[in-house]
């Protein structure tokens, strides 16, 4: 029964693979999303750039504001699990 299954699937196969690799990809998205250390690297960035010129302090804060945002909820994740 299990071959006539998988015979009679067959057709499906491409979407069937296609939401693996887009469960996968969104995973490992959430992942490095989420990362503390890629926060705290894109922070350095952020002032590297407010301190090159290349944004304004506006931009600066509203930026780091986010950032910010993402390493609470990244706290409040970890302390909640």
């Amino acid at each position: 029964m299990g071959l006539l299954k998988e015979l009679l699937l067959l057709p499906a196969a491409p979407v069937r693979g296609t939401g693996w690799v887009l469960r996968q990809v969104l995973t490992e998205a959430e992942r490095q999303y989420y990362d503390p250390s890629a926060v705290q690297r894109e922070l350095r960035e952020l002032s590297e750039q407010l301190d090159r010129g290349e944004i304004d302090e506006a931009e600066f804060d509203r930026r780091e504001d986010a950032l910010l945002d993402r390493l609470e909820e990244l706290r409040q994740r970890s302390s909640g699990a």
